[in-house]
């Protein structure tokens, strides 16, 4: 059963502030994609993202500690931030491996099936409840982010399909954490904390995969991956993973995923100048689209705010 909480905060319309930061975080993401292709040649994968929380976690001791933040009160969020912390590691082992199996362009995609796993789970958990116009939404930014990357493709084989599910399956746990982080005690947690027990949990969690991976660093990294490396760990999980807890728990969680999409298309034009991908002159109609469905998923709707008006017949979980 939803909490009151987490009904005012599907209520509540995004505000412009909101949305200016969901696109900085939209755009740091895609950058992060690209930081990722440019160190793997010095660093494998699992490694990376291990090392990237390692160094994640200090990040966000300090800045909990500025801002007073408890990390080590006993306020019954050990539970869930356990779970949130699984979720978050698996997650990146099932992306990361399915990588390996299916192509680049296919996995955005089907990583970006998270929003319709948040809408579902938002619908069951939180009692957020989208109408039919803005389930269309969903489905023309998804539409929208296919045409971007350029799928359907054809000639896939077993292989590929394996690796699909597997990034569908680290889709879903995104979603999964961003629900747990929504719909338990954890919201009343501190963002710092909420997200320091999943960046803690994930590095043994990663260390594994990548240990029964076989992945090895074999030669010193370049100066340029020291600086991507550092910047994924200290912006992109220190900071911006925390600003993206930080909204969870103001806003809708169907509202706010929606505008992942943005996501890989900001990706597709950052590929384009920096390591000179193609970019097609479908780019436009595909940014329409996202654009159009971003619009009919955050128009105010008697449907989703159903379970605002009732909030006073809600019980606290």
């Amino acid at each position: 059963m939803s909490s009151p909480q987490a009904n005012l905060s599907a209520a509540r319309p995004l505000s412009a502030g909101a949305i200016a930061l969901m696109l900085m975080l939209c755009l740091t993401w895609a950058f992060n994609q690209i930081a990722i292709k440019l160190v793997l040649p010095d660093v494998p994968p699992m490694l990376q993202a291990m090392i990237r929380s390692m160094g994640a976690l200090p990040v966000l001791f300090i800045i909990g500690t500025v801002r007073g933040v408890k990390f080590f009160e006993r306020d019954g969020t050990w539970k869930p931030g356990l779970i949130a912390g699984l979720m978050f590691g698996i997650e990146f082992v099932l992306i990361f491996q399915g990588l390996r199996l299916t192509s680049a362009s296919r996995a955005v995609v089907f990583l970006y099936t998270a929003p319709f796993f948040v809408a579902l789970g938002s619908y069951q958990v939180l009692g957020e409840r989208l109408g039919s116009t803005q389930w269309l939404g969903l489905g023309i930014s998804f539409a929208g982010v296919a045409l971007a990357i350029g799928v359907p493709q054809a000639n896939v084989d077993s292989q590929v399909l394996l690796g699909d599910l597997m990034v569908v399956g680290g889709a879903s746990l995104w979603a999964a954490t961003t629900l747990v982080a929504k719909a338990t005690r954890l919201r009343f947690a501190a963002p710092e904390k909420a997200l320091g027990y999943q960046v803690a949990t994930s590095i043994p969690i990663l260390g594994a995969a990548a240990w029964l991976s076989g992945e090895s660093i074999t030669h010193t990294p370049s100066p340029l991956s020291f600086a991507l490396m550092a910047f994924q760990a200290i912006w992109v999980v220190g900071t911006t993973f925390t600003l993206w807890f930080a909204l969870v728990k103001a806003y809708s969680a169907s509202k706010l995923s929606a505008f992942t999409f943005i996501t890989p298309l900001f990706g597709v034009v950052g590929s384009y100048f920096i390591m000179h991908d193609h970019l097609s002159l479908a780019f436009g109609a595909a940014a329409v689209l996202v654009i159009a469905g971003l619009f009919l998923v955050n128009r105010p709707s008697q449907t989703a705010a159903a379970p605002a008006d009732a909030l006073l017949n809600v019980t606290k979980t």
